[in-house]
């Protein structure tokens, strides 16, 4: 069943971090935020929904962090009932994808909870002020890619939000695979 989450709360803070990525490494949102904005992205390796637009993500995060902008992605997922979603697979998911942004691990999923999180993907754009000013979709694509040339949602208002400092008032909602909470 798909989830979509709610609306973008504008000007909601970034909480903060600390997790351990697929490198051996650990970051904060101090070490992720860029100059022109930040992008938290809530993925997984399992779900259809991410594994449908990886390439776009990989693609959109290289842009975005060429235009100032931080980039990190975060799972969540309960590896005990989604072992793909463990933190070997990925770290095998970032290499075969060729990530250039640190991959972490949530296994409290108090990260997760505290950004409010509901779906993967889940993409939550702050300005360079660490305000919340996106909460949409990446692009038109669901379980399978949209058109080569969809217009690329996430890329374009992020782009937006690193010029102006605010986000398009228009924002279609993220859809994606629920996180997996565990019981």
């Amino acid at each position: 069943m798909a989830v979509s989450p709610p609306v973008c709360d504008f000007g909601a803070s970034a909480p903060d971090f600390s997790l351990p990525g697929v490198d051996g490494l650990s970051y904060g949102l101090g070490d992720i935020r860029g100059p022109r904005g930040t992008l938290v992205m809530f993925i997984c390796n399992h779900c259809p929904y991410v594994q449908a637009v990886m390439d776009r993500i990989t693609r959109d995060a290289r842009d975005l962090q060429a235009a100032g902008i931080g980039v990190v992605a975060i799972s969540a997922n309960d590896v005990a009932e989604y072992p793909q979603d463990s933190p070997e697979n990925m770290a095998t998911e970032a290499r075969r994808h060729g990530f250039t942004f640190p991959y972490l691990y949530d296994e409290s999923q108090q990260v997760a909870r505290a950004y409010g999180a509901e779906c993967t993907p889940d993409f939550f754009g702050y300005n360079a002020e660490g305000e919340l000013q996106y909460r949409g979709r990446l692009d038109a694509s669901g379980r399978n890619p949209g058109p080569p040339d969809a217009r690329r949602d996430l890329y374009e208002a992020m782009l937006q939000i690193a010029e102006t400092g605010r986000g398009p008032a228009d924002q279609v909602p993220s859809m994606g695979c629920s996180i997996k909470w565990k019981t």
